[in-house]
């Protein structure tokens, strides 16, 4: 379904706690509420150039958001009411965000080689990669109380602790360039770009990876719908993928050509709900 004009970019997608399903339009700067019969809110935030990008629920019933562009973490309530806090690292580039399992927000920092922790009260912790030029990327909440996240340039998975303890688990493919990155509740499922597959790291650090039938497919996103059950957005090829524990996978043409998917959810009708950068929203039936 439309959603946007063109220009707009629905990137980043999120089910709420009440119900809709919540996206970032990154390039006029707004976020939207739309719920499953297809009513549409939009919410504008300032500046309109902030650029919001990735958008979680939080532990506090609000929605969280990186914006990218000028280095704020945002926050909107159910009702749309909309706060930004900045990031105390100067051009940090925020861009993956997700609820963490200590009551807070965590979030990458890809210009600057930082992964933060927000409270709900606003106050940010930072904890420094270990090493530079890695583009940590996106983050999730893992079975084992830790947050993992991707090392889009430093090819790699990185793993911190609530205390801030970080653990670097380097990818078999080189240049695999990892983006997105989920839990399935027993192990995290993540997508190379620039390899063309999906990869799977158990808490204990052992790495599989499964190669796509159309390795420039550029998978993009990947959301945990059970334990060994994973859908993925693949950008570069128009479709949408679903892999299993045993590595079978199955792709899904979208209707509209060349619609850029990039963000992927699970929504509250269990179905798959994608952000769709040309301006619209795809619903999947799994």
């Amino acid at each position: 379904m439309p959603v946007a004009d063109k220009g707009a970019g629905p990137y980043g997608i999120a089910a709420g706690p009440d119900g809709a399903l919540w996206l970032t339009f990154a390039h006029s700067g707004r976020i939207a509420r739309l719920t499953l019969d297809g009513e549409l809110v939009e919410y504008p935030l300032d500046p309109s150039e902030c650029r919001p990008t990735v958008i979680t629920p939080g532990p506090d019933g609000a929605l969280w958001f990186t914006r990218f562009q000028d280095h704020r973490i945002g926050r909107i309530t159910v009702d749309g009411e909309t706060k930004s806090f900045p990031v105390p690292t100067p051009g940090s580039g925020p861009f993956g965000i997700t609820a963490g399992p200590d009551g807070a927000v965590w979030f990458t920092q890809m210009n600057t080689d930082r992964i933060g922790r927000i409270t709900a009260k606003g106050e940010i912790t930072e904890f420094v990669l270990p090493q530079a030029g890695a583009f940590p990327s996106a983050i999730t909440a893992g079975p084992d109380g830790a947050l993992w996240f991707t090392l889009n340039q430093a090819n790699a998975i990185g793993r911190i602790s609530v205390h801030g303890d970080i653990e670097i688990h380097p990818l078999p493919t080189p240049g695999a360039a990892p983006v997105g990155i989920t839990s399935d509740g027993a192990a995290l499922w993540f997508v190379e770009i620039a390899a063309g597959q999906i990869g799977r790291i158990s808490v204990d650090g052992g790495i599989k990876e499964f190669p796509l039938p159309d390795r420039a497919a550029k998978p993009h996103a990947i959301v945990g719908a059970a334990t060994g059950d994973c859908w993925f957005t693949e950008w570069g090829a128009n479709r949408i993928g679903h892999i299993t524990d045993s590595g079978e996978i199955d792709e899904y043409s979208l209707p509209s050509p060349a619609s850029e998917p990039h963000g992927i959810t699970l929504g509250p009708d269990r179905a798959l709900w994608v952000a769709l950068e040309t301006g619209g929203v795809a619903r999947v039936e799994p």
